[in-house]
């Protein structure tokens, strides 16, 4: 639903000066009733939690009879205003850490999380709402509580401390506060004004299936990077270029460059560096001159000291706009490293065409927001597209490369990981018109020892993940099964896992695990480029 919003932009600054609006974690006092308190406690049955949305919105300067709009507005300024508090407790970590390399890294991704978290909620209030753009708003709030969610789990790993401990135990308030925020915008999107109807966020696997247009089905939808770009830097190796390395080139974009793309052209040749392109760099495009020619090409890899699956990307693109063709980013570091992402793109708009992303496990890194991939190549094992970003893949070879070169013993390899811990997330991947195979290494090692050989499409990372596979192509490596539990029984009531119109001898359902589904042909067009990712509106049409 897209609604006209005259609320002025003024209502949610002035809720941002408000210090009575950051939460109290331990204050669950019962207000008395008024029309406002009973306004609160009507929208706040439709969160995950209730107690907290009461407590914390019931803080906040509301009108008297608050409407619908304005009671979202207050959840995001609660969220925004912790979030500040949580910005300065993570600054007092990494202050305190010099010598502890885990935990300076872990703080310092932190405060990255939270930086892209409160650029989101920012522009959720200034730019989304006030324009009644609900998807964005939506999108962009399911970014910023993942990025909360991935503060608190990289502090996880280097919980050594006192205050580390008590900031975590924030954290996990924060994601509480942007959650009921996120699930006000659920029904606000989907129910209007009419907050009786409000409910807290549900699934298709809940039977829930949002109200979308007419898309002409999945394939319908035509476009990608422009053919048409003029180079504004070149990066060589011979010398013949503006700068020699990408990272240069990527350093010389305008920040925040007024919706205008800034192109580097990446010649042939290997390119043995880390890039990355900040969050205030945006519109970035790298032409390169083929997959295979053009190579940016890097190897860590988890098991380095202070090393994150997060950090490991050899090109990592967080600035909005991004696009990418005819080039190869592939990570080294081999099938024995664990977790080495060849690229990871927390890039909002980001369109890839004709590349070829290389590596084992983790090799692709969807992390957030919304991902456009046309007719790419993308290899690896365990895990390997991963996320909890809306990527939409069409036309695209996914590949499962060997582990090793000898035969192994009961080896298990998934395609997707998606990464969903909110149902109220936007958020999944789908593939379709994509071939799903192996490689011919990969083919004659499975052709040896089939029974040895099991391989997915995708397993839970997180409790509500979300993939599906539309009129794609699924090779004899798959399990019959088609889908793999990450641990016993978790996720396997609330993820979404569909299939529909697939071939190939992976294809067939009859066998497929109970908790997976069959997209009803009825509600098929919810995984259109246009109703998923609203492509339509910012993804080039093809000539």
């Amino acid at each position: 639903m897209t609604m006209t919003i005259t609320t002025s932009l003024f209502f949610f600054i002035s809720l941002l000066s408000l210090s009575s609006a950051s939460f109290r974690v331990h204050d669950h006092s019962s207000p008395n009733t008024t029309p406002t308190t009973t306004s609160i406690q009507q929208v706040c049955k439709a969160t995950r939690f209730p107690d907290q949305c009461v407590s914390s919105l019931s803080q906040s300067k509301l009108p008297p009879n608050p409407t619908p709009l304005q009671l979202v507005y207050s959840s995001i300024s609660v969220s925004s205003q912790n979030l500040l508090k949580a910005q300065s407790m993570v600054k007092s970590i990494l202050a305190s850490s010099s010598g502890n390399k885990n935990r300076t890294n872990a703080a310092t991704n932190c405060l990255e999380f939270l930086q892209s978290s409160q650029y989101r909620i920012f522009n959720t209030a200034k730019d989304a709402l006030p324009q009644g753009n609900l998807k964005n708003a939506r999108a962009w709030m399911s970014a910023s509580l993942l990025n909360q969610y991935d503060c608190w789990s990289a502090l996880k790993y280097a919980n050594d401390t006192k205050l580390t401990n008590e900031t975590m135990s924030f954290l996990n308030s924060l994601t509480n506060l942007t959650s009921n925020a996120l699930s006000l915008l659920f029904s606000y999107d989907n129910f209007g004004n009419n907050t009786a109807s409000w409910v807290p966020a549900k699934t298709e696997r809940d039977g829930f299936w949002e109200a979308v247009k007419k898309s002409g089905g999945s394939g319908g939808f035509k476009g990608g990077v422009p053919t048409d770009l003029k180079a504004d830097v070149t990066v060589s190796k011979d010398g013949s270029g503006t700068h020699s390395t990408v990272q240069e080139a990527v350093n010389a974009a305008p920040e925040n460059g007024n919706g205008k793309k800034f192109v580097i052209r990446i010649k042939a040749g290997v390119y043995e560096e880390t890039v990355r392109i900040p969050l205030a760099k945006k519109n970035v495009v790298f032409l390169g001159d083929g997959i295979g020619k053009t190579i940016i090409t890097g190897s860590s890899n988890v098991g380095l000291l202070g090393m994150t699956t997060y950090s490991t990307a050899t090109v990592a693109v967080l600035g909005d706009g991004f696009m990418a063709s005819g080039l190869t980013i592939q990570n080294t570091a081999g099938a024995g490293a664990f977790q080495a992402v060849a690229f990871r793109s927390g890039s909002d708009l980001s369109v890839i065409e004709n590349c070829e992303f290389l590596g084992n496990q983790d090799t692709l890194y969807a992390h957030s927001l919304r991902q456009f991939y046309k007719s790419c190549r993308i290899q690896g094992n365990v895990d390997f597209i991963f996320g909890n970003s809306a990527s939409f893949f069409q036309d695209c070879q996914i590949l499962v490369t060997p582990r090793q070169n000898k035969t192994l013993t009961n080896e298990t390899n998934a395609v997707t990981a998606h990464g969903r811990t909110d149902p109220g997330q936007s958020t999944g991947f789908v593939f379709q018109n994509c071939s799903i195979s192996g490689t011919e290494e990969y083919l004659k090692l499975y052709h040896s020892n089939p029974k040895v050989h099991n391989n997915f499409l995708g397993r839970p990372w997180k409790e509500y993940s979300r993939t599906v596979f539309i009129q794609c192509n699924l090779g004899e490596l798959f399990s019959p099964q088609g889908w793999l539990p990450w641990s016993a029984d978790f996720a396997l009531q609330t993820l979404y896992y569909g299939e529909s119109g697939n071939t190939g001898p992976g294809s067939t359902t009859s066998q497929r695990v109970t908790w997976s589904s069959q997209i009803p042909a009825q509600h098929i067009d919810t995984y259109s480029v246009e109703n998923f990712i609203q492509g339509d509106q910012w993804i080039p049409p093809s000539k």
